[in-house]
């Protein structure tokens, strides 16, 4: 953590609605004058289009399983550097993933393809992940039993992580804000069908075969990331989602219930959220439970807080 160069992180699975929380704390920081780097987590895919539909179909044939979630198919060892010192200097090296045709045309590449690795730009003020991987760690590994993993690659690494033949790599430990956006599963599976299908033309089916090779790795390596997270977001839909491979519409905002959890109760004004936010009641001491429809406004009254105060302890550290 740093109280120069402060570091933002959304984690969450693709379709899980990261988008929506970027957007506004964009406009957090624009009001508050702040200039930030906005760090891709797409940017730190070990394998540019191309090569990943190769490498799965590899591990398929090896009785393996490849996604973008294994910590296998990333640089997060890159991811961690940058973190690393943006926090100690305000610099860094990123890239693009260039994820659509538009933004292919407007690098002169292929899509799926990434950009060269470039020094962040000079004199920003915050930087803000949105991502798989913000609040990956490897520390739990070495407190707690895991369940037995037969990848190669991940059983290499923990041995080496045990012989200290390299370190741990714990990124989240970088992180001064670190929000989980994590819905209930079905509805987490159904927004990224509908995405999949209105934004990158994919058939369902293969969506749903996508889903099913990449749960284990979900499990492993998504899931452990929000009990290290200072923030989760859990939207809960009120309508029947039994069976999201079937379903062709999102539930609305609306039609849900958003539960958010703190880590860490303390410096929380809880009284002061439940008089500004309309609806919203207490389940436990540390979880507050709001109506859908209230989620952008919430995120707002929450978390304006917490920016105010990176950006006082930024500017108090910058004299």
């Amino acid at each position: 953590m740093s109280v120069k160069h402060p570091i933002i992180a959304f984690t969450g699975s693709s379709g899980a609605g990261t988008t929506t929380f970027r957007e506004v704390f964009d406009r957090l920081l624009k009001e508050e004058g702040i200039t930030r780097f906005r760090v891709d987590g797409n940017a730190f895919r070990r394998y540019d289009r191309k090569a990943m539909k190769y490498m799965v179909e590899r591990y398929r044939e090896q009785g393996r399983c490849l996604s973008h979630f294994s910590p296998e198919a990333n640089h997060l060892e890159r991811l961690e550097g940058l973190f690393r010192e943006y926090s100690r200097t305000g610099a860094g090296l990123c890239r693009r993933y260039l994820e659509n045709e538009e933004l292919a045309e407007m690098y002169g590449q292929p899509a799926g393809s990434f950009t060269p690795w470039e020094e962040i730009p000079k004199g920003t003020d915050v930087l803000v992940y949105d991502g798989l991987h913000g609040g990956y760690s490897e520390r739990p590994w070495s407190q707690r039993k895991t369940s037995p993993s037969h990848n190669p690659e991940v059983i290499r690494r923990r041995l080496q992580v045990a012989l200290c033949e390299v370190p741990e790599l714990d990124i989240a430990r970088w992180v001064d804000l670190l929000i989980g956006v994590v819905p209930v599963i079905n509805l987490e599976w159904i927004q990224k069908i509908y995405r999949d299908a209105h934004h990158k033309n994919k058939p369902a089916e293969n969506t749903i075969q996508t889903i099913q090779r990449r749960l284990p790795d979900y499990i492993n390596y998504i899931v452990p990331q929000f009990s290290l997270t200072d923030i989760n977001f859990q939207r809960v839909p009120l309508s029947d989602t039994s069976n999201p491979f079937v379903l062709r519409e999102i539930p609305s905002l609306d039609e849900s219930i958003v539960v958010i959890r703190f880590r860490d109760p303390k410096g929380h004004d809880f009284p002061h959220f439940l008089k500004r936010i309309k609806g919203s009641w207490m389940s436990r001491r540390n979880t507050l439970v709001i109506p859908g429809g209230q989620l952008e406004h919430a995120i707002r009254v929450i978390c304006a807080p917490l920016v105010h105060e990176l950006v006082k302890r930024y500017r108090e550290a910058s004299g």
